[in-house]
């Protein structure tokens, strides 16, 4: 949000110098799962749809399938890139050895006292992206091979639910858990799921003020990358001027200038031929320049929903 409200007013100036027209982007925000709603009951008429991650996007063509018997979103592009990781205090990261999150079922197990938390994934993308690769590494899949019978299997709901009854708080949004680590320290939280963006914002205050950073770290099963795909819908209400207009907007977003902007904001760029910059993606910053672990494709649209559905019995029904 931050990044789209600073560069916007530059694509509306260079959109009039280039075409010799005027043009006014409205931005809307709202959470991810809020917006698939908004569009299915018609709150809102996007031109564009950018949620926070493309695993959305099959969830979404297929609630509009059941609607309208066609997809929505049939082509899309990431705008810019955040892993998801597992966001813990450095010493006890590397006193336990945790390296992804069958190490959180492992210390729950042997009854190690720890605090575990992360967004609602019935109101944030985080949220639903960190449960995911639990039920993945759970079920020993990456997400795009998992099936709905995995998702339902009681090994891995076991496994899920055991890493969950450590939790202590599910937010709303993903970046409550950077913020409230740092104001509340070890003792609040001990390891938390987010995007390696929050890492970025939080990791030096943490140091400063409890003696040990947040360090991401990326979970060596494998992660998925919040990319924040830019989908120009396939609607009855996008005319052929807003779907021009949304491409230039699009080729705005990724020329490498506006790119460089996003790094400032934790993200890293979309676009190949930009640079990371070595003096923000570094380990002094609790995170690394390259992504270490393989990064996985998006679920089915019916996995993501029984995931879903199938949250209420794996939370932990005191938090």
């Amino acid at each position: 949000q931050g990044w789209l409200e600073e560069v916007t007013p530059l694509f509306e100036e260079w959109f009039k110098e280039r075409h010799g027209i005027e043009v006014k982007v409205k931005l809307i925000a709202a959470g991810t799962h809020e917006t698939v709603n908004l569009i299915l009951h018609g709150s809102v008429k996007p031109t564009v749809w950018s949620p926070a991650s493309s695993i959305w996007v099959p969830y979404l063509n297929e609630k509009w399938r059941e609607r309208y018997g066609r997809d929505i979103a049939s082509e899309w592009v990431p705008l810019v890139i955040s892993p998801v990781v597992i966001a813990g205090w450095q010493d006890i990261i590397e006193k336990y050895d945790v390296k992804g999150f069958m190490d959180l079922y492992r210390l729950a197990v042997e009854r190690v006292e720890y605090k575990w938390g992360h967004p609602d994934p019935q109101l944030s993308n985080g949220g639903t992206m960190t449960v995911l690769l639990e039920f993945a590494e759970a079920a020993g899949k990456p997400p795009s091979e998992l099936n709905v019978d995995d998702i339902l299997n009681e090994t891995v709901i076991h496994i899920v639910r055991t890493i969950e009854s450590r939790a202590v708080a599910y937010g709303k949004s993903t970046g409550f858990f950077g913020a409230w680590a740092v104001d509340n320290g070890p003792e609040a939280i001990t390891f938390f799921g987010v995007y390696e963006s929050v890492v970025l914002e939080n990791a030096y205050k943490a140091k400063k003020k409890w003696g040990s950073g947040i360090v991401a770290v990326y979970p060596s099963f494998g992660t998925l990358l919040s990319d924040h795909p830019y989908v120009i819908l396939k609607a009855d209400w996008v005319d052929k001027w807003q779907e021009f207009a949304a491409s230039e907007y699009l080729y705005f977003l990724l020329t490498p200038e506006i790119q460089e902007r996003a790094q400032k904001h934790g993200f890293r760029p979309a676009n190949p031929s930009v640079p990371l910059d070595p003096e923000i993606f570094r380990k002094e910053n609790g995170v690394t320049l390259e992504i270490p672990v393989r990064v996985f494709s998006p679920p089915s649209g019916e996995v993501l929903e029984a995931i879903l559905k199938v949250w209420e019995k794996v939370k932990n029904p005191g938090v």
